[in-house]
């Protein structure tokens, strides 16, 4: 048996990259900046997300750089061998299947989101 959940809350690094691929099927990509609570010097945990389907729509709708949300996904290593020299590479990638908008209310428009309850959920 395994367990693989990550959980996070922080702010959006940059505009959120969104593709529409031929199988009907959206993906959006972005950065989460996550403060540790440990100490105010500490520079924040960079965090790649990839985010599919419903959430990533709402993801290209409703977020932007410095938005508050929160994820909850799994830990997946995406590897690739590099171009130039051939060796192989991997970087950390949060797979995001919950994604929680965390700003103020008064930031949505409860009239422009679907299925919107009142919980910044979806």
């Amino acid at each position: 048996m395994g367990l693989n959940v990550v959980n996070l809350v922080g702010r959006v690094g940059a505009e959120p990259d969104v593709k529409y691929l031929e199988s009907g099927k959206v993906v959006c990509k972005l950065t989460l900046a996550v403060n540790r609570p440990t100490s105010k010097d500490d520079k924040p945990d960079w965090f790649n997300l990839e985010i599919w389907d419903k959430p990533a729509e709402v993801a290209a709708n409703y977020v932007h750089k410095g938005s508050l949300i929160g994820v909850q996904g799994s830990l997946k290593i995406d590897t690739w061998n590099d171009r130039s020299s051939g060796a192989l590479r991997s970087k950390p990638l949060i797979r995001v299947y919950r994604l929680d908008l965390l700003g103020a209310k008064k930031d949505i428009d409860p009239s422009a989101v679907p299925n919107y309850g009142g919980d910044g959920e979806f």
